[in-house]
């Protein structure tokens, strides 16, 4: 058994549920996040509080924070792309706050409809908003894997987003695999260069298996000191802005994996699996978890009765 915990941050209420077509009642929602916090997640993304319009599948982010049950030792984050959403957040008892900006000025463009620079001098005023409240502080660099638009990212670029991250006081970081186009070697480089500045208790990574590779992409992450994973109930999930995008890793999955590598998450992963089975129901469509279809490994059968 492994001294050293992986903590994994559940992101499906708010990464998942926010490019589902069906509407998902808010009580629906509130009884998600309520389980999963029972399951033992000590990190929970639960709404953004952006426009109605942009994402209307989260416009009821602040019913959501007043109805769910806290448990304590959890932090209840949201995704804010604004200084109004900052004190929406803040009047709704938000416990982190996520911003974020691609690394690519061209996805940035398309996701948040200004550049990069931009995005960075409005976390800047967000910072000012939230300056003195007890709210924790985290920044996604997007994209920093490499972008459908513009290819490939350089590691230096990547690295100068995240330093002016810090600059500002933001105190968690996470690196975002938005599209799915990273393979182990490359996340090995980033990852060891950029923990070089950041402490792996305050570094985040974000994969999606887009193009099946992304529990391949957290091993290599953790061998070179990451600790830190989001991941998404079921697979949910997936970036409006990038075509063929869809897809965080799979929760359960992970935390499959990860016990069955003597890697300790906390989490109660026949819980996870009952939610899991039923998202189908919760969103209208199958989802692309696998251990949620065929049973942890540990899970024993009959044998089969000869003919």
């Amino acid at each position: 058994m492994s001294d050293t915990m992986m903590l994994v941050q559940e992101v499906a209420p708010r990464d998942g549920l926010q490019i589902e077509a069906a509407w998902v009642e808010t009580a629906e929602k509130i009884a998600l996040v309520n389980a999963l916090s029972e399951a033992g997640f000590s990190r929970i993304e639960v709404s953004s509080f952006v426009s109605p319009k942009a994402v209307p599948a989260l416009r009821d982010a602040a019913e959501v924070f007043s109805g769910i049950r806290r448990r304590p030792g959890t932090v209840y984050v949201a995704l804010i792309p604004n200084p109004k959403g900052a004190e929406r957040a803040l009047a709704a008892g938000v416990d982190e706050i996520n911003l974020v900006a691609s690394v690519s000025e061209t996805h940035n463009r398309a996701n948040m409809g200004m550049s990069p620079d931009d995005s960075i001098a409005g976390f800047s005023r967000i910072m000012e908003t939230v300056k003195g409240a007890s709210v924790l502080t985290n920044a996604t660099v997007a994209t920093a894997f490499g972008c459908p638009f513009e290819g490939d990212q350089p590691v230096d670029k990547v690295v100068a987003q995240v330093e002016r991250y810090r600059a500002l006081g933001i105190t968690g970081i996470t690196l975002a695999d938005t599209t799915g186009m990273a393979n182990p070697r490359q996340v090995e480089r980033l990852v060891a260069r950029v923990l070089e500045i950041v402490p792996a208790e305050h570094l985040t990574l974000h994969f999606h298996n887009t193009r099946g590779v992304g529990l391949a992409n957290v091993l290599a992450a953790w061998q070179v000191g990451a600790r830190r994973f989001d991941a998404a109930l079921g697979g949910l999930g997936g970036c409006p802005f990038a075509p063929g995008a869809t897809g965080n890793i799979c929760t359960e999955d992970l935390v499959s994996m990860a016990h069955e590598m003597g890697i300790r998450t906390g989490l109660d992963l026949p819980a996870l699996i009952a939610l899991s089975r039923d998202l189908p129901r919760l969103v209208g469509h199958e989802v692309p978890g696998q251990v949620a279809k065929a049973g942890r490994p540990c899970d024993l059968h009959p044998v089969p009765r000869a003919a």
